[in-house]
């Protein structure tokens, strides 16, 4: 059972915590369950959401320059959640907590199970993958910084932790935008922000013998029932096949019979 841990030296140490959700692996087709009820996951791959991925990375570089001390991943999900928290400890995390649930968690749950453990461990960064490739929302992140009243830093392609402060270069639709906030601090991590590293045999094996505290969302005092029911899921409509046609005039023809121009 988890219970949240302070070091002797905790006033002179930076902790970080990262979130890692378990999702269909990226390279895998989805389909669609019979029943249109969700997606399929039955015998199918799964692995760290991409986006986690880069999280922990940042995460255990920043430890790499001695800036954080130690570093927790936190996921939320079933029991083989495990997985993908070991595979985090395997790139360089400390230890895990695994919030045991099951089903579809929302967002606002999730940030809200964030908060309970951030108010036990006392981190000064938190970082998490700007979305997850699953269900696309882009929430999570911006909720917890809103429940913890603590800055954030969305779609962060640059950090720099220096004094106390954080600097943090976004992707924003016209460009880059370079913040500057006190930590602590709510980033999420975009595509560019680094390149994963692979985990190494011997870091795999010492990642078995890392902890992992479980915990849910009982004991964390959250309520993660969903207010929104999921009606039907549908994989999009084929697209039908282009055209080639000989020149402009063959292009305007057709626009004209299929109506699209006068």
């Amino acid at each position: 059972v988890w219970q949240a841990k302070m070091h002797p030296s905790a006033a002179c140490r930076m902790r970080a915590i990262v979130g890692v959700k378990r999702v269909v692996d990226y390279a895998v087709k989805v389909r669609v369950k019979a029943d249109k009820s969700a997606v399929e996951t039955t015998g199918v791959k799964m692995s760290m959401n991409p986006f986690c991925e880069i999280a922990v990375e940042e995460a255990v570089r920043l430890k790499e320059k001695g800036i954080v001390t130690e570093i927790i991943a936190v996921s939320v999900g079933p029991t083989q959640s495990q997985e993908t928290i070991r595979t985090a400890l395997a790139m360089g995390v400390d230890r895990g907590i695994h919030i045991k649930a099951e089903g579809e968690i929302l967002p606002l749950a999730v940030a809200k199970a964030f908060k309970a453990v951030c108010d036990a461990e006392k981190p000064e960064i938190v970082i998490l993958g700007k979305q997850a490739i699953d269900g696309d929302s882009n929430q999570t992140g911006q909720m917890l910084a809103a429940l913890m009243g603590w800055p954030q830093a969305s779609f962060a392609s640059k950090v720099e932790i220096v004094d106390g402060k954080a600097t943090v270069t976004r992707e924003v639709d016209g460009g880059l935008e370079t913040l500057a906030m006190s930590l602590p601090v709510v980033i999420t991590a975009d595509l560019r922000l680094n390149e994963p590293r692979y985990a190494t045999l011997p870091n795999i094996m010492k990642a078995k013998k890392k902890k992992i505290d479980a915990t849910d969302f009982a004991t964390l005092g959250v309520d993660p029932t969903s207010k929104i029911t999921t009606v039907k899921v549908e994989e999009p409509p084929v697209r039908a096949g282009g055209e080639k046609v000989a020149d402009v005039d063959a292009v305007i023809a057709k626009l004209k019979e299929k109506g699209l121009v006068g």
